[in-house]
């Protein structure tokens, strides 16, 4: 189970991250005034996928809190790396992002920094 738990805090966070990036940039950009950003950020909270990724992140933390009572966090942390890879595979495929070799190679090294911390 302590695995299903720490899936649970990469989907969850990788769902919040990639849920308010299309939602900001179906809004477009942040006003100049600070008023004008006030408004504008205060008005998204109430976007109904900005309060999924909110929600997301909430259950992400739950499901870290379930994590935590199987594994040590030395084990359990570099786990949460796999969440920039995630993003950094469907932001190409979502949205298109650019991929480069250093890009690749780096989330490369996380992984394998991964297997060998496993």
């Amino acid at each position: 189970m302590g695995y299903f738990y720490i899936a649970g805090t990469i989907l969850f966070t990788v769902y919040g991250q990639l849920i308010i990036k299309w939602t900001m940039d179906r809004q477009g950009e942040l006003p100049d005034g600070l008023f004008d950003k006030f408004l504008f950020l205060f008005q998204l909270v109430w976007n109904p996928w900005i309060l999924s990724g909110f929600i997301a992140a909430f259950l992400a933390a739950l499901s870290w809190m379930a994590a935590m009572t199987k594994f040590d966090i030395s084990y359990a942390y570099p786990f949460m790396s796999l969440s920039f890879v995630l993003v950094f595979i469907l932001s190409v495929l979502l949205f298109g992002e650019p991929v480069s070799t250093q890009k690749i190679i780096g989330f490369a090294f996380v992984v394998i920094g991964i297997l060998i911390m496993r």
